[in-house]
């Protein structure tokens, strides 16, 4: 008992010495590991580089590190998920994209790119990530849930513009009503439809309320327009 109060007193009086080595330390054996071959190794000291200072491992990466060496993608990774968790979306992305060209078929690497275009309020670019991940895996539930709910707010806010713009028009001819509908009818086949099956996908992975509701509202539509 004495021994272990001992160690402790020790270990509060230099808390330094038992601390975590220092980026530039871990990095140097990262350079070790890898002249060795042991690529398991650096990828997991230079995990705790990231963690010891991002912005020197991230030097590191972009000036030690030989694009065509097999080690280098999953020390972008490991960056890439270190900016995602930190909640660096552009940096995040930056990574993501860099890990896709050497494998652009990565499912979760897609998903989180498709995230990080989300959260760096590029919805173009995430409806296009999250098809891609479609063509590979059409049963993703995150893929299906998020362009399910995309082009449906996408058709509300045009049927929300035609609404408006046809109840300005105070008689309106029967040109004008037909125009009308025939646009009604092309939100519908463009943005609704699509909805209507990326939700009805979900509703066979997961049984989701809100997307039993959504169909409702465009099964309620479909009749109208009947």
């Amino acid at each position: 008992m004495r021994t272990l109060t001992l160690l402790f007193s020790f270990m509060t009086a230099f808390p330094f010495v038992l601390s975590a080595q220092s980026a530039g330390e871990l990095l140097q054996k990262v350079s070790a590991a890898l002249s060795e071959e042991q690529d398991d190794y650096a990828v997991s000291l230079f995990r705790q580089s990231i963690d010891a200072e991002a912005d020197q491992a991230e030097m590191f990466y972009w000036t030690h590190i030989e694009k065509s060496s097999p080690v280098a993608p999953h020390l972008i990774n490991e960056l890439a998920t270190y900016y995602k968790r930190k909640r660096n979306y552009d940096k995040a992305y930056l990574f993501y994209r860099e890990y896709l060209q050497y494998h652009s078929e990565d499912i979760a690497a897609l998903v989180s790119c498709a995230e990080m275009e989300m959260m760096r309020g590029k919805e173009k670019d995430a409806v296009e990530t999250y098809e891609k991940v479609l063509m590979h895996d059409a049963n993703n539930l995150q893929a299906n849930i998020f362009l399910g709910n995309y082009f449906y707010l996408q058709a509300e806010q045009e049927k929300k513009t035609l609404d408006s713009n046809y109840k300005r028009i105070t008689s309106p001819t029967r040109m004008q009503h037909a125009r009308y509908r025939n646009s009604l009818s092309a939100v519908y086949s463009n943005s609704y439809s699509k909805a209507k099956d990326y939700l009805q996908r979900v509703l066979q992975l997961f049984p989701s309320t809100e997307a039993g509701n959504i169909l409702e509202k465009i099964k309620k539509l479909e009749t109208e327009m009947k």
